[in-house]
């Protein structure tokens, strides 16, 4: 059995690796899917699909490698052709891991089992609030795993994030 996990991951931080080791055990096969591929790098979507890909892959085992897929998820403005076009691009699944409402209500219709995530620390960890943490010189370390501490280092993500 396969299962999909949509997320922008801007940046990875320990709540989407909580997130994916939650739906590991459930699936066979997890595809991780990347939102917003389709979106310049700005503000709030400050890093690429590969460096996105590579913090993820930097952050997780060796051992659970083989059970990932990541692909590419451009957002769209109707959530019917978006689910419709995520079809097109991830092979197929049988259980969705998600909390958003409308996500469920969509998928539940094409009776693909949907699964909410437990949220970890979630008034700390979400990528909006990561971000301005690192922009303006707070601890943010501790919010993110190993491999994506060590990749946003090297990124200067700092300044990056202050001229976005």
């Amino acid at each position: 059995m396969n299962g999909l996990l949509i997320g922008r991951f801007q940046p990875f931080h320990l709540g989407h690796l909580s997130a994916l080791r939650f739906a590991l055990p459930k699936v066979d096969k997890l595809w991780l899917g990347l939102g917003s591929s389709n979106k310049p790098i700005e503000k709030n979507n400050p890093f690429s699909i590969e460096e996105r890909k590579k913090m993820i892959l930097s952050s997780i085992e060796d051992s659970i490698k083989n059970k990932i897929s990541i692909f590419p998820i451009p957002d769209l403005d109707n959530h019917v052709k978006w689910i419709q076009n995520i079809d097109t691009i991830v092979p197929d699944y049988e259980i969705i891991f998600s909390n958003d409402p409308m996500t469920e209500h969509l998928y539940s219709k094409r009776n693909v089992q949907v699964i909410p995530i437990p949220f970890l620390n979630r008034d700390q960890l979400s990528g909006t609030r990561l971000r301005e943490l690192i922009k303006s010189d707070q601890k943010w370390h501790e919010l993110v795993p190993e491999g994506t501490k060590l990749l946003l280092e090297n990124l200067d993500v700092k300044n990056r994030l202050k001229i976005l």
